[in-house]
């Protein structure tokens, strides 16, 4: 259930940033008119900043040390960038596909590989770090096994 609850945490706060990232995309391609993936890329680093900045506090709580913990997600979209550059500019340019239609399979595709990396090698090890006393109190458990202990045990 923890997990689930993360997942979905990480879903509202992934929508937020998808918000953002749509606003300062429509800011800049057609208000602005830079170019598209001018547009693309600077929308796309100011949804990972917030994404980055809320999951961290909020979804997986975590004491991390924040500039190694946002090198690590640098990392992930010194990949990922790249990579929806090209699918962006082959599908709009190349085949002619709506912008916000790519731009939102991109975002689908980031949500999926980025909660992934952020729960497993991002934070993996620093989940649960941050909490506050009254948390920690309310959260007895502790561990994800003893968590699963318990819902063997049908309590």
């Amino acid at each position: 259930m923890k997990e689930f609850v993360r997942a979905v945490k990480f879903l509202f706060f992934s929508i937020s940033a998808g918000i953002i990232q749509i606003a300062v995309f429509t800011l800049l391609n057609e208000i602005l008119h830079l170019d598209y993936w001018v547009s693309y890329f600077i929308a796309l680093v100011c949804s990972v900043i917030w994404n980055f900045t809320f999951n961290r506090k909020f979804t997986f709580r975590s004491a991390a040390n924040v500039p190694v913990a946002m090198l690590k997600t640098a990392a992930f979209y010194v990949v990922f960038t790249p990579f929806s550059l090209w699918l962006e500019n082959h599908l709009t340019v190349g085949l002619g596909w709506n912008e916000y239609l790519v731009t939102a399979i991109n975002m689908v595709i980031n949500f999926v590989l980025e909660f992934l990396y952020q729960r497993f090698f991002v934070f993996g090890k620093s989940i649960d770090t941050n909490m506050k006393p009254e948390d920690a109190e309310g959260n007895k458990e502790g561990t994800e096994d003893s968590e699963d202990t318990e819902d063997m045990n049908g309590v």
